[in-house]
């Protein structure tokens, strides 16, 4: 499952000039996640790709371009990964597998470098307009796959009728947006622990069978 805006425009490109752009833009996205955004110059984005300077801005005239690239390369990788995790959620097991999948990948990195797109968004979001626009589009697809494991779960009576999926899925994302942040500040995972089991506590009280609050 790739959200349609992350599509590249190296489609456009023959192979060779695929490859190369390709390899400029991981190149990117690695510097951008250790450095961040605006400490990333272009021509530490040509020595990290092995490309040279006429090939780099024959794809990339300016840094604005490169960034909506990588935050498109970044949003494709994070919205595949939580569509195979999420895609068949339709129980509270099936979304505690979820939780204790998105926790594991955080606790190998000691709750290190954040969330992909989240990191990007604290950065951009207020200089960058054009990433704010893409970045809230991804994060609107990654809520729609929360938003349709909670619709299967009240489809299947899991859930009450009055579970609305839309607003327990924006509460899970900040929970888990809130866990990332503060799992990096500390370097330490538990602070994602306690966001999400917070979160999916939450969403049990609406569990057939329960009054809620």
């Amino acid at each position: 499952m790739v959200d349609p805006s992350v599509k590249s425009e190296g489609a456009r490109l023959t192979a060779r000039g695929a490859a190369t752009r390709e390899r400029i833009v991981l190149a990117a996205a690695e510097l951008m996640a250790v450095k961040g955004v605006a400490a990333t110059t272009l021509d530490e984005v040509r020595v990290a790709s092995g490309t040279s300077k006429s090939q780099l801005y024959h794809h990339f005239a300016a840094k604005e371009a490169l960034v909506r690239e990588v935050v498109a390369h970044q949003a494709g990788v994070v919205l595949e990964r939580q569509y195979r995790l999420l895609r068949d959620v339709s129980s509270f097991a099936g979304l505690r597998r979820w939780r204790d999948a998105v926790l594991q990948r955080n606790m190998l990195r000691s709750g290190a470098h954040g969330c992909e797109i989240g990191t990007l968004a604290a950065e951009l979001s207020d200089t960058d307009e054009a990433a704010r626009q893409a970045l809230a589009g991804h994060f609107a697809t990654w809520e729609r796959l929360l938003a349709d494991a909670f619709q299967r779960m009240r489809d299947n009576g899991t859930l009450r009728p009055d579970a609305d999926p839309a607003t327990l899925s924006v509460a899970v994302m900040a929970a888990l947006q809130g866990g990332y942040l503060l799992a990096q500040t500390a370097h330490n995972a538990e602070p994602m622990r306690v966001a999400l089991d917070m979160a999916l506590a939450h969403v049990e009280t609406f569990r057939v069978g329960t009054t809620g609050l």
